[in-house]
């Protein structure tokens, strides 16, 4: 999708630090960090949100999950991290492109809200 920021990282029209690259997926340093370790990982086809996950996209969603603990050791979170993925909205989806943050290197806060 041209109008999609996401999608324009992962053609490699927009600059960003590169964390992790397949087939399936790209990950790379948030622009506005929220802990010491936050990266986004997005899957390279297009799906808006979580609401858009259906049969035909879901083995992404499942990689995605399965390469999130080589990216977590890969950055040095031995002791957890928090994935993060909004969703409309009222959960402040700021793009439109399915993509789950990966948060750690700090003692998370207890509260979500």
């Amino acid at each position: 999708m041209n109008d999609c920021i996401f999608c324009r990282i992962i053609a490699g029209d927009i600059p960003s630090a590169k964390v992790y690259e397949d087939e399936l997926v790209y990950a790379f340093r948030d622009i506005n960090p929220m802990a010491p370790v936050h990266v986004l990982i997005v899957p390279k086809t297009h799906i808006p949100s979580a609401d858009g996950i259906d049969g035909t996209n879901s083995a992404v969603v499942a990689h995605i999950f399965e390469v999130i603990p080589k990216i977590a050791a890969a950055e040095g979170l031995v002791n957890g991290y928090r994935i993060v993925s909004n969703c409309g909205p009222d959960a402040c989806q700021s793009v439109k492109h399915l993509h789950f943050h990966l948060l750690g290197g700090r003692q998370m806060a207890d509260s979500m809200a």
